[in-house]
């Protein structure tokens, strides 16, 4: 059996490469991983320590504060806490059926302005005229306005076949306003998209009807993913204003118990269910978007 040394210098059999040529690093690496690990467990206690002692400060600054217990004894009174959670998720029900139906209602709608908002000829100027009006409209009106107009304002016209209920009222509302808001995040998203893949499509044969729907639209909306993300997050914090119509939802639920009591500890439970609700879309959002932007970095995003 002749031996022979590979290029690393160990030796292996029959003139081969050698038998232990796995991969060893090298001292100077091993320092360096060492160094890493090292500053990350150190950087990770210090932001521990800091929020430990953050946290301490505005505790001692909170309850030696001279109202603290008469606002404990308002805000966070256990007793009427454990009454109003449960009633406040019975009313959550209403808020997470409202915010399903009109985030369907609100992206159909936003998509439609949208495309409307981009056709190209002169034959679609009032078209256009029209949907920028509305967008412009509803973008400056303010939400709780809206829902006053909308809400207490159609009844009162005692038209024959309209309904009257304040939850349909409400989501008819929210959907008017947020659809001018998703309007504008797909006109940016179709705008985004480089004439040339329009130009492309029409190359091949696809009509424009078949240009938008196939190229230009996937485009757009993938681009337009984080911020119609965030514009559903803010729609599920306003479903709670419907209850200025009487509508039975979780503000309402919470409200109902401070009236009868005088104390705005249901409140406190309601803004925590609605947080509660609130941070996993928020997460989620936060990892579309840090998702999306190493997939355009490494070039995987037209």
């Amino acid at each position: 059996m002749t031996v022979a040394k590979d290029a690393s210098g160990r030796e292996g059999a029959d003139g081969g490469p050698g038998a232990d040529d796995a991969y060893v690093p090298s001292r100077r690496r091993l320092d360096r991983e060492r160094h890493r690990r090292a500053r990350a467990r150190r950087a990770t206690a210090v932001a521990a320590l800091s929020t430990l002692v953050t946290g301490a400060v505005l505790y001692l600054v909170v309850v030696n504060a001279p109202g603290w217990p008469r606002t404990r004894e308002t805000f966070l009174d256990p007793g009427y806490a454990r009454e109003a959670f449960p009633r406040v998720l019975e009313g959550l029900w209403l808020n997470v059926r409202l915010l399903l139906a009109c985030g369907a209602s609100v992206l159909v709608l936003g998509v439609l302005i949208a495309v409307a908002r981009t056709l190209r000829g002169p034959v679609f100027f009032p078209l256009r005229v029209l949907a920028a009006a509305y967008t412009d409209f509803f973008r400056g009106l303010p939400l709780i306005i809206n829902l006053m107009i909308v809400v207490l304002g159609v009844p009162a016209l005692r038209l024959q076949g309209v309904t009257v209920d304040p939850v349909l009222l409400g989501g008819a509302a929210l959907t008017l306003t947020y659809s001018a808001y998703v309007a504008e995040v797909f006109r940016a998203g179709i705008e985004s998209v480089h004439p040339s893949q329009r130009a492309a499509a029409r190359s091949l044969g696809l009509t424009h009807r078949q240009a938008l729907r196939y190229v230009v639209l996937p485009q757009a909306v993938r681009r337009q993913v984080p911020p119609l993300l965030n514009d559903l997050v803010s729609l599920q914090k306003d479903t709670g204003l419907v209850s200025i119509g009487g509508a039975v939802d979780a503000v309402r639920a919470a409200d109902v118990i401070v009236g009868r009591s005088l104390n705005y500890t249901p409140y406190v439970v309601a803004g925590l269910v609605f947080v509660a609700l609130t941070i996993p879309m928020t997460r989620l959002t936060d990892w579309v978007t840090a998702r999306m932007d190493r997939r355009r970095a490494q070039g995987g995003i037209a």
